[in-house]
């Protein structure tokens, strides 16, 4: 591992303790806060933002479902009627009155099995809501472990811009010395000092990139303010083992839960066609009334009973039974979709996979070595005057090439694995 991590260019334990920009101006926060890629997605599982929101949804379903468990309530209705509040004097002339009070109780009974209908639907979309949460929850593990692999890129990149500098430096103070014994023309002394000034200026760029892909990840670890510079620790990810396309599809077509929540929605419409043609169905009233009747005779109590059947000839809730009906067509198309974007998704990450694990075997035959070597000689050679300027930032550039090629490499190698696990749902919590 340190040997894999120095040829990266990754700082050791030690080095790591000083801040990103100690070989130049400061950038962003000054600290440094140490993590590996486990204790980020576990942070970003309980801190970050947009799936504290995407929480919500799963009681807010649970709420549906307590609503739909309830039955309605009966009604209660109170009056007085032929009241002798206007002076008119009930007598045996008018024969007015007499006098009613009444206290009536109705109770609806709904018809078509409503409430099993409502429920049926309501845990329906409990379940698509787990299954969504599940989905956002596999993409921000997605998410934070490619922002740690960025991270862990532009701390490799920071890295090799300081060497090349640390290089141009002692170039500097080479020619100084045989300037100053006239062994050298000035203009090399004032070739070496642009080379450091143009090597300086990559640094900072490094260092402000570092910044950025810190700053990215700390938005989401769910964190408001940026307060410490971000250290991604360990080696980038570099599984050996063979990853085949059929089985990346077959795990994906089987696990992924924005494809369940896609076909558990399906099932939610199909309950819903049933709950809105329940909902067509005839509705029951009963009532039953006690009345007492004070006249000009006597008083007199009575009991009725009532029975109200709603003739529906015209609104049986066509209009949203046809909605329905469409949103469950719609909805299986869209799990068609979602099924599809996953098997081209799986292509394109195993396309990805494949390039990146070829790109980083041509190095295994020693090329960054060999680069390395062929450095450390052209600097070997221009300090005992054996080579020019110009072959040594030739040397230079070839070293430079080659490492940033294998640094992308590893990055994009890295991702790779990291997509697969994504795509594949291995990672996703249940």
């Amino acid at each position: 591992m340190i040997v894999v991590a120095a040829a990266l260019g990754w700082p050791s334990d030690q080095a790591s303790a000083a801040p990103p920009g100690a070989d130049g101006p400061p950038v962003g926060p000054s600290a440094v806060e140490r993590m590996d890629v486990d204790a980020a997605v576990a942070e970003a599982l309980r801190l970050n933002l947009q799936l504290l929101a995407q929480m919500h949804e799963v009681p807010l379903a649970r709420a549906e479902v307590i609503t739909a468990r309830l039955r309605l309530n009966p009604t209660l209705s109170l009056g007085a009627d032929h009241l002798d509040l206007l002076g008119t004097h009930y007598d045996n002339v008018n024969h007015a009155g007499p006098q009613e009070f009444f206290a009536r109780t109705d109770v609806m009974i709904r018809g078509g099995r409503k409430r099993q209908r409502r429920i049926e639907v309501a845990e329906t979309g409990v379940a698509v809501a787990e299954q969504q949460l599940r989905d956002a929850a596999r993409r921000l593990i997605r998410d934070v472990q490619c922002a740690c692999v960025d991270v862990q890129y532009a701390a490799a990149a920071v890295q090799l811009a300081g060497t090349n500098r640390e290089l141009y430096a002692r170039v500097i103070a080479l020619n100084e010395l045989r300037v100053g014994t006239g062994d050298l023309a000035r203009v090399d002394l004032t070739r070496a000092q642009i080379a450091e000034l143009q090597a300086r200026n990559e640094l900072r760029q490094a260092q402000g990139a570092q910044q950025v892909a810190a700053n990215n990840l700390a938005l989401l670890l769910g964190r408001t303010r940026v307060a410490a510079a971000i250290f991604v620790t360990g080696e980038m990810r570099a599984d050996a083992g063979a990853y085949a396309l059929t089985d990346i599809r077959a795990q994906a077509l089987r696990q992924r839960p924005d494809l369940q929540a896609a076909r558990t929605e399906l099932r939610f419409t199909e309950s819903d066609i049933r709950r809105q043609i329940a909902e067509g169905k005839v509705d029951l009233s009963l009532g039953v009334e006690a009345r007492r009747q004070q006249g000009l005779a006597g008083t007199g109590n009575s009991l009725g009973f009532f029975f109200v059947v709603p003739l529906r000839l015209f609104d049986r809730n066509q209009g949203q039974i046809e909605r329905a009906r469409q949103l469950a067509a719609q909805s299986e198309q869209r799990a068609r979709a979602v099924e599809q974007s996953i098997r081209i998704e799986v292509e394109n990450v195993h396309v990805d996979y494949e390039v990146a694990r070829d790109l980083l075997r041509s190095f295994e035959g020693g090329m960054l070595a060999k680069a390395e070597q062929v450095l450390a000689t052209a600097e070997y050679a221009y300090e005992r005057g054996e080579a020019g300027l110009i072959e040594l930032i030739d040397a230079q550039r070839a070293f430079n090439d080659t490492r940033r090629t294998y640094n992308e490499a590893r990055a994009a190698y890295a991702k790779a694995l990291y997509v697969i696990d994504a795509v594949t749902a291995r990672e996703t919590p249940q």
